[in-house]
C-alpha cells in the first residue's frame, strides 16, 4: 500500500495491549499514524510500554488510554484525547473482546445465563459503543473508516464457544447494518475475519496439538501470526480502500473460503 496513506491520521485502536492489538499499534505508528491505544485499565502498564515503543520507532506515535469499551464515558474521553492531540478520529478499529477470558469450552448446556451476557455484551455491544463514539467526530472531519474484527468461527462454528462465536456473527451482521447508514456521511465500515492465530490469548485456552491442527487445515499450511492481519488493517484503513465497505474479509492463510 501506499506507505504515505496514513501519515497523520488519527487511530483509535480497542484491545491494544494485546499480541494482536499491539501488531496493529507498531504498524500503524510505522506508517506516522496516531494511535490511541486503549485498553482495560489492568493492562496499564503493558499498553503505556507499548505506546512508548511504537512511538520511538516513530516516525508516528501512540499514546496509552485506559478504556472499557462498555463504557460510554472512558469512549468519549478516548474520542476526546484524539481531539486534542491530533485534531480527531479518522480509523476506529474495534479490535477489543473476550476470547482468552472464556476460559475452558463449555457446551450449550453448561453456559451460564451470565456467560452469554458477558460475552455479547463486550464483543457486540461494546463494538456498537465505540462506533457511536466516534461517529460524530468523523462526520464532522468528512469521512472515516471503521474496521471490525470478526472472526472465521461465525462460518465454521466452534465446539465449546457458542456465545463467542453467536458474538462474531453479530459483529459481521452490525458491519453491514452500519456501513449501510453511515455510507451517506463518507464513512466506510468493514471487518476482517481472523482464522485462529497462534498467540498468547490462544495458547491460553487451546493445547499445541489444537494450534497445529488448525494449521494443518489451511491451503497456506502454516500457524498464524498477529502480523498476519496487519495488510488486511491497514487497506481498510486507508484510502485505497475508500469504494469498499460492508465487506468482511477473510485472513487465515485459506482455511475458508467465502
Amino acid at each position: 500500500m501506499n506507505t504515505a496513506a496514513l501519515n497523520a491520521k488519527t487511530v483509535l485502536l480497542t484491545g491494544a495491549a494485546g499480541d494482536i492489538g499491539a501488531a496493529y499499534t507498531t504498524a500503524f505508528a510505522a506508517l506516522g499514524a496516531h494511535v490511541i491505544a486503549a485498553d482495560l485499565p489492568r493492562f496499564t502498564d503493558t499498553g503505556t510500554r507499548l505506546a512508548e515503543q511504537a512511538t520511538s520507532a516513530g516516525p508516528g506515535s501512540a499514546v496509552f488510554v485506559p478504556c472499557d469499551i462498555t463504557s460510554d464515558d472512558d469512549l468519549h474521553a478516548a474520542v476526546e484525547l484524539g481531539t486534542e492531540r491530533f485534531g480527531g478520529v479518522d480509523v476506529l478499529v474495534n479490535n477489543a473482546a473476550i476470547y482468552q477470558g472464556l476460559g475452558a469450552k463449555r457446551g450449550l448446556s453448561e453456559l451460564t445465563n451470565d456467560d452469554w451476557d458477558t460475552v455479547l455484551r463486550v464483543n457486540v455491544r461494546g463494538s456498537w459503543q465505540a462506533i457511536r463514539a466516534v461517529v460524530p467526530v468523523m462526520r464532522e472531519r468528512g469521512g472515516g473508516r471503521i474496521v471490525n474484527i470478526a472472526s472465521v468461527v461465525s462460518r465454521t462454528g466452534a465446539a465449546g464457544f457458542a456465545h463467542y462465536v453467536a458474538s462474531k456473527a453479530a459483529v459481521e451482521g452490525l458491519t453491514r447494518a452500519a456501513a449501510r447508514e453511515l455510507g451517506q456521511v463518507g464513512i466506510t465500515v468493514n471487518a476482517v475475519s481472523p482464522g485462529l492465530v497462534d498467540d498468547a490469548a490462544t495458547r491460553a485456552i487451546n493445547d499445541e496439538t489444537y494450534v497445529a491442527q488448525m494449521a494443518r487445515t489451511r491451503s497456506l499450511p502454516r500457524s498464524m501470526c498477529p502480523e498476519d492481519l496487519v495488510g488486511a488493517v491497514l487497506w481498510l484503513s486507508g484510502p485505497e480502500s475508500a469504494f469498499i465497505t460492508g465487506q468482511t474479509l477473510v485472513v487465515d492463510g485459506g482455511g475458508v473460503f467465502v
